[in-house]
């Protein structure tokens, strides 16, 4: 059974959750501020740990500082914070995922299913990958359609898109992108981004202009949706 760990300082949604959790069969414990967050990961080590990051007694970034100090375990904040500095800053502490107060429940439960598919397959190789009406084979690195035809893509468009493909359903910031695929010389060159994620979605979208799979997270990063 998948452990969840829930951190928030308000009852009713600690309640909420932990209603809607177990009855979806995750086991749950809750904190309702930073320093038992910390004791409770350490000892119970869960799967997932879903985070507020406005804590009575510490800022929830400097709880998942603390939990990237010795684990890998996912992270999901969730927070009445919306400015894009807030999210930017969970995001480089560590964070997987961010989901805005107010929020739907369906929308939380659908990122936390992401997160612990991402996760219970993270040992896994990915071999091919549907976007659309492309398969994308990663250990050949191509990508064909439906029809046979082959589509090209850049080194540069192809080391994108594979982080993107190996983090299915995860938003990836923008900063991790530039880093991992240009270097760190070029963490605020989000034009960069922009230009090669609109080129990806020529190739690989149906409608270019909206987006199935190939989603912007506006001020945050990006996100592969899979089928």
């Amino acid at each position: 059974m998948t452990r969840v760990l829930v951190v928030d300082d308000e009852p009713q949604i600690l309640r909420a959750l932990r209603i809607n959790l177990r009855a979806r069969r995750y086991e749950v414990a809750v904190a309702a501020d930073g320093a038992d967050a910390l004791r409770l990961a350490a000892s119970q080590h869960p799967d997932l740990v879903v985070l507020d990051l406005g804590l009575p007694d510490m800022d929830g970034v400097e709880v998942i500082r603390g939990l990237r100090g010795w684990t890998n375990v996912p992270i999901i904040v969730l927070s009445g914070r919306a400015g894009s500095q807030d999210k930017v800053l969970a995001l480089d502490a560590g964070a997987d995922d961010y989901v805005t107060k107010p929020f739907g429940v369906d929308e939380l439960l659908a990122r936390v299913r992401a997160v612990t598919r991402r996760t219970a397959g993270a040992g896994e190789t990915v071999a091919a990958v549907r976007v659309g009406r492309y398969t994308v084979d990663m250990a050949a690195r191509t990508v064909r359609a439906d029809d046979g035809r082959e589509v090209r893509l850049t080194p540069t468009e192809w080391h994108l898109l594979e982080i993107l493909i190996r983090n299915p359903g995860r938003l990836v910031s923008q900063r991790q992108l530039l880093h991992d695929v240009w270097g760190p010389q070029y963490q605020s060159e989000t034009n960069y981004l922009r230009q090669y994620m609109a080129q990806l979605r020529r190739k690989l979208e149906d409608d270019p202009a909206r987006p199935r799979h190939l989603l912007t997270e506006p001020g945050m990063g990006y996100r592969f949706q899979p089928e």
